[in-house]
């Protein structure tokens, strides 16, 4: 019995050392974990610190990239914008100049080997969209009306025949198809500033309504006045009503055809330039969608 009671107390002995030599070594290795642990949550600690430092240099960069292409569209629409004088008579800014350049490809060549500065191709481009606007098609442009563009003031002059029976200031329905198409130009620009000049030939005139060819010219310039107000919607603080009489004739006044000539309205239309061409510009796209 002593010795099975020996045995017994060595076998437990035994188990109980061998259970704390792997107790030891798991101890061990759960340090070596922990170490590793740690180790490993400083570096992904350092490596989250330097992403932050190249993120923020990412960033950084993005926003000065974002600065700059700002900058260079601010400067591209400044440069588009920039106006430049054109003889001393009207300003144009280049996205105006890339326009007209697009218009000249269509005008006359003829005309345009003439053009020799700045301010006659634009003189020619804006003739050329003006008479596409108003379509003359339908009349003698040699008689019945005539376009010409000075200084970029566009002058616009329309026989007496077009407008006026003999001798009166009574505005002929047979002048609305084109006083609606001057219409439809001037109200599509707010800018635009319109005088109608009355111009008569050198014959005198007097009766109980007229006393003379002053009066003639001035009340024929504000029928067409008072036509394009009432009737096609012009803005009355756009026009201006002027008669000059006979005293600004194109011709002499010794033949019957000479003062048909001279006997005239002349709408002189002041466009903003800019603005005109973009007004241009849209409506090709309209035609062009039309089409």
């Amino acid at each position: 019995m002593k010795k099975l009671a020996i045995l017994a107390v060595s076998a437990i002995l035994v188990t109980s050392c061998v259970s704390k030599k792997k107790y030891l070594a798991l101890e061990t290795e759960n340090g070596q974990i922990k170490n590793e642990l740690t180790k490993t949550k400083v570096e992904k600690e350092d490596l989250e610190a330097k992403f932050d430092v190249i993120q923020k240099r990412v960033d950084a960069y993005n926003t000065k990239i974002n600065s700059l292409s700002s900058i260079n569209s601010e400067l591209q629409e400044e440069n588009n914008s920039k106006l430049e004088t054109v003889s001393d008579v009207a300003v144009i800014s280049n996205a105006t100049k890339e326009r007209m350049r697009a218009t000249l490809t269509k005008v006359d060549q003829n005309k345009l080997s003439q053009a020799r500065t700045l301010k006659d191709s634009m003189n020619l481009a804006v003739a050329y969209n003006l008479q596409k606007t108003i379509d003359t098609s339908d009349f003698n442009e040699d008689e019945d009306i005539a376009i010409n563009i000075d200084k970029t003031v566009v002058m616009i002059s329309i026989s007496d025949k077009m407008l006026f029976n003999t001798a009166s200031y009574k505005v002929s329905s047979k002048a609305n198809a084109l006083l609606q198409k001057l219409a439809d130009v001037i109200n599509s620009e707010p800018s635009i500033d319109v005088m109608v000049e009355g111009h008569t030939d050198a014959r005198s005139i007097s009766n109980d309504k007229v006393r003379d060819n002053w009066d003639l010219s001035v009340l024929r310039a504000t029928s067409v006045v008072r036509k394009l107000q009432n009737q096609f919607g012009v803005a009355p603080e756009k026009l201006i009503a002027s008669g000059r009489s006979s005293y600004q004739p194109l011709v002499s006044n010794d033949t019957r055809e000479n003062r048909a000539k001279n006997r005239r309205t002349r709408i002189v239309i002041l466009p903003n330039i800019d603005k005109f061409f973009a007004l241009m510009e849209s409506e090709d796209v309209m035609v062009s969608s039309d089409d």
